[in-house]
């Protein structure tokens, strides 16, 4: 089973994929069904982003060996940030190269959707509140995050957010092979078993940050191995167990 967000006639519906076919559902929290959009066939259907987040939460060095290839040190808590919701993109959607930045980087991530409202959730209760998983392309500016020390601009432009291409409800999300390729060739490969902070923990840590609502995502850290991309690449996140996450890169 897949949860799928997709258009139908000129408007986005999400849905529940099984054995090739799509029933259409008001959203995926509740998961009533709508009697105004049809069952039909999976193939052939224009895929979007699977979830629309009020925000994305991204996990900055959840890996010890992207620590050190940074040259930062490996920290003692969870540090997290905020990109916009008007970052999101879907699977085959273009991401955009800022004329303002020289360096454009693809990160492979797990993307864990929140299903339900989570405040102050204790970690062993963390997947009460989990929707499902997907694959997430946390696309950063390089040279303008270290410019600015800080990380809203250099993760923040429009369709730095690629999400998709689907939620899978349930998965062993503590081994998983991440994986990042730019034109067939693979640059990043790990397990999310090296993740420094689990995604339990990180679910409990952000809850007591700030209250997650249905539909966000938390991106879990990128593991070794960024490199920059160009003008006409073309990237795809590959996430065990969900599936592969493509775009190309376009220019402003």
């Amino acid at each position: 089973m897949r949860y799928v967000r997709y258009e139908w006639n000129g408007q986005a519906v999400y849905g529940i994929e099984e054995s090739g076919t799509i029933r259409p559902v008001a959203d995926l929290y509740e998961r009533r069904g709508r009697e105004d959009v049809p069952t039909q066939a999976f193939e052939g259907v224009r895929l979007l982003a699977p979830c629309e987040p009020t925000k994305i939460v991204v996990v900055g060095r959840n890996y010890a060996a992207h620590a050190q290839e940074v040259g930062r040190e490996i920290p003692v808590e969870p540090m997290i940030s905020i990109k916009p919701a008007t970052a999101v993109i879907g699977p085959g959607d273009g991401i955009v190269y800022p004329k303002s930045s020289t360096r454009v980087d693809p990160e492979a991530e797990l993307g864990v959707v929140i299903g339900r409202r989570a405040h102050r959730v204790p970690p062993d209760r963390a997947g009460e509140y989990i929707l499902g998983y997907t694959c997430f392309n946390d696309v950063t500016a390089r040279d303008l995050q270290r410019r600015d020390t800080q990380w809203t601009r250099g993760k923040g432009f429009d369709t730095f957010a690629p999400i998709g291409p689907w939620i899978i409800p349930e998965l062993h999300r503590n081994d998983l092979e991440v994986r990042c390729l730019v034109n067939g060739e693979v640059r990043q490969r790990s397990n999310t078993s090296l993740m420094l902070f689990p995604v339990n923990v990180l679910v409990s840590f952000i809850s007591h940050v700030m209250t997650l609502l249905p539909g966000d995502v938390i991106a879990s850290g990128t593991p070794e191995g960024i490199a920059p991309m160009q003008i006409g690449d073309e990237v795809a996140v590959e996430v065990e167990g969900i599936g592969t996450l493509a775009n190309r890169v376009v220019a402003e």
